[in-house]
């Protein structure tokens, strides 16, 4: 699916739809997107400084994290709001009763906040081991949630055993099975694996839900031309899928079903 494409470049690139006369207004706008740029980092991080503490002292111990997930919750709320980014969503249906698996399209780090504006019952982030790198922001996969290391099958595998771990503890869990953003959004990846054996081998069900215009809103944030502004965001929480009953062998259908269920919202913006 990706083969054809893997030739495109960046996130920065003209996307479908998109000509020269896009392109010359990303430049005439590129004052305005480097302004929105600054003004999004020092609210994130100016934020994030002023609950650092209040966030230590929750992750430090494992019967905190539920408050610390309420207080990233709240932050979530103030991060929507101070950034002129409100989220709209659309309920297809009802979240289960946990543990459940959520699965969402990747095409901007508004992804990660939304998240928590979306689902309101508690869950743990599974995240690139890179998250690990970034300061502040990586306290909170020091120990509440759980990094994922693609580039080391040994650490990979710890990660989702720990997954699975949390599954059997009654905690949900919420990833992204294409494992990045695309270069190409908001067309997706063709997803991973993980995901689905997890939710097969713990017979929990998968809840999709599908971002329709971080990638429009906000791009990668050291690339020149990469969108920045204020705007609506719409998502799509869709119904639960079962796997109550699947095996291994179902694993391929399960993960196309997912996929097409999440990219079906896309295909009709």
């Amino acid at each position: 699916m990706a083969g054809a494409e893997a030739t495109i470049t960046e996130r920065t690139r003209v996307v479908p739809g998109e000509d020269r006369r896009s392109v010359v207004l990303k430049w005439l706008f590129l004052p305005l997107r480097w302004l929105y740029k600054l003004y999004f980092a020092v609210v994130f991080f100016g934020s994030l400084v002023l609950l650092y503490i209040p966030f230590r002292v929750l992750l430090f111990r494992p019967h905190r994290y539920q408050r610390a997930f309420r207080l990233k919750r709240a932050w979530a709320f103030f991060l929507q709001c101070a950034l002129g980014i409100p989220l709209r969503v659309e309920r297809k249906g009802r979240l289960p009763v946990a543990p459940y698996i959520i699965c969402c399209n990747h095409s901007s780090y508004l992804d990660i906040i939304q998240m928590y504006n979306v689902v309101p019952t508690y869950f743990l982030f599974m995240g690139k081991y890179e998250l690990l790198r970034w300061p502040l922001f990586n306290i909170f996969f020091k120990g509440m949630n759980i990094a994922v290391n693609r580039g080391d099958r040994v650490e990979a595998a710890k990660a989702f055993r720990k997954a699975a771990e949390t599954l059997d503890r009654g905690v949900s869990l919420a990833l992204f099975p294409e494992g990045t953003i695309p270069n190409y959004t908001p067309r997706m990846k063709p997803f991973k694996d993980g995901a689905f054996r997890l939710a097969i081998e713990k017979q929990v069900p998968i809840v999709p839900i599908t971002f329709l215009d971080h990638w429009r809103l906000f791009g990668e944030p050291a690339e020149l031309l990469s969108r920045a502004r204020p705007g609506l965001a719409r998502a799509v929480l869709h119904d639960a899928v079962p796997t109550a009953g699947l095996t291994m062998d179902d694993l391929v259908a399960l993960r196309d079903r997912v996929y097409r269920t999440i990219e079906e919202p896309l295909l009709r913006t």
